[in-house]
């Protein structure tokens, strides 16, 4: 965990430009190719045009999971009922073992309409998770169950991506929904 929070200091998010100093760090961000909740194959491109706020997680999640996504949708229902700003809420397994694109639908419509859920490949997945530094590891218990440990409090689970799919900033745990809201509109504004 040391690691990766020091890998996360370190980091260069894509569309960062840095004058005078040069910086190095690992850059954040990437290509994906993953599957929706309807089975249609999505990239990033088809997500360009969007403010996207995405999020890195399980629905077998004890308690951090149900709690982010939870804070995700309020944030994304206070900026576009008071803002009238519209973000896309992005949901990524971590655990596409489980998370079939059914099982996904299901646990995301009890939270918000709006979140769009994306599943994979395993390898994929990995993929994905190693270009946004989002750290999951499969942990095997007694019998066929497993836990999934994952980088959930670290300093960033959720990354606010602008509409040519740049990451803009990230966001701890440490956000309420209306503190996550604010943040996001001062982020935008910044760029609009």
């Amino acid at each position: 965990m040391l690691v990766h929070y020091n890998d996360e200091r370190r980091a260069v998010l894509k569309g960062t430009e840095h004058k005078g100093n040069n910086i190095k760090g690992p850059t954040i961000g990437g290509p994906f190719s993953l599957i929706d909740m309807e089975h249609h194959l999505v990239t990033e491109r088809n997500f360009r045009g969007n403010w996207v706020l995405l999020y890195f997680g399980y629905t077998s999640s004890p308690d951090v999971g149900p709690a982010e996504v939870q804070k995700m949708a309020e944030a994304v229902d206070i900026l576009e009922s008071k803002q009238n700003l519209k973000v896309m809420p992005v949901f990524v397994t971590i655990d596409p073992q489980r998370d079939c694109p059914s099982q996904l639908r299901a646990y995301l419509r009890e939270f918000d309409q709006r979140i769009v859920g994306l599943t994979g490949p395993i390898n994929a997945i990995r993929q994905m998770a190693q270009e946004y530094r989002v750290f999951f590891k499969k942990v095997e218990e007694e019998g066929s169950d497993y836990l999934v440990e994952s980088s959930h409090n670290m300093l960033c689970n959720r990354y606010l991506l602008d509409p040519n799919m740049e990451i803009l900033k990230c966001f701890g745990v440490e956000y309420d929904a209306e503190q996550l809201s604010e943040a996001i509109l001062r982020e935008v504004k910044k760029v609009i």
